[in-house]
Order: C-alpha cells, then sequence, then structure tokens
C-alpha cells in the first residue's frame, strides 16, 4: 500500500488537526498545541495562520460559525480526521519497530 501524498504531517500540522477535534479559534489552538506538547511547541501567529491556510487549503478544516463574531472558529473535517488518523497509526507503527528492535536492550536507561 502506497502512504498517501501528504504523509507525514508536520509536528505543527498535527497538533494543530488535534486540537481541533474540538471547534477552536487561534488563541485556543496555540494554548491546546502547547498544552498537548508539554510546553515544547509554542506556535507564533503567523506560523498558526500560515498553517491554518494550508490546512483550509487541503481542506483538512473548515471554519465554522460561533457566536463571538470576533474571532474566526475552525474544526477539523471529516478529511482531516481520516489523515490524523493515518498519520497516527504510521506513527505507532514507527514507534513499535522501534521498541522491538531497540527498545528491549534499553528499557532500564533513562532519555
Amino acid at each position: 500500500m502506497k502512504r498517501h501524498k501528504s504523509l507525514p504531517l508536520t509536528e505543527t500540522y498535527f497538533y494543530i488537526l488535534l486540537a481541533l477535534l474540538e471547534p477552536a479559534h487561534g488563541y485556543l489552538i496555540m494554548q491546546k498545541v502547547e498544552e498537548f506538547s508539554n510546553g515544547e511547541v509554542r506556535m507564533a501567529a503567523g506560523t498558526l495562520y500560515g498553517a491554518i491556510e494550508n490546512l483550509l487549503k487541503l481542506q483538512y478544516i473548515k471554519p465554522v460559525e460561533s457566536e463571538d463574531k470576533r474571532r474566526k472558529v475552525y474544526a477539523i473535517t471529516a478529511k482531516g480526521k481520516d489523515i490524523l488518523k493515518l498519520d497516527t497509526k504510521r506513527m505507532r507503527h514507527m514507534v513499535q519497530i522501534a521498541d522491538d528492535m531497540v527498545g528491549k536492550d534499553d528499557q532500564n536507561e533513562e532519555i
């Protein structure tokens, strides 16, 4: 089976799609990404909105109606959910192989 042309997702795209499993505006997306990554990924507004533009073009996310007319709210689409699942499956497979090949020898070592 051939890999989907959009895989692998960038870390930024992956976290944004994950954040948009529940509709959110830009600032909330940035907060969720930071939370999901344990503070390791902090997005600048320019990075976020550039990624949002691309994700909209790919039809992985869409704007949704919101009570707050001052902020644009986005949600993941079915296509976006599918690509998120495919990338998660891809990463899970990679981790399993790594655990099988090197993890057993190093289980008692700290990273």
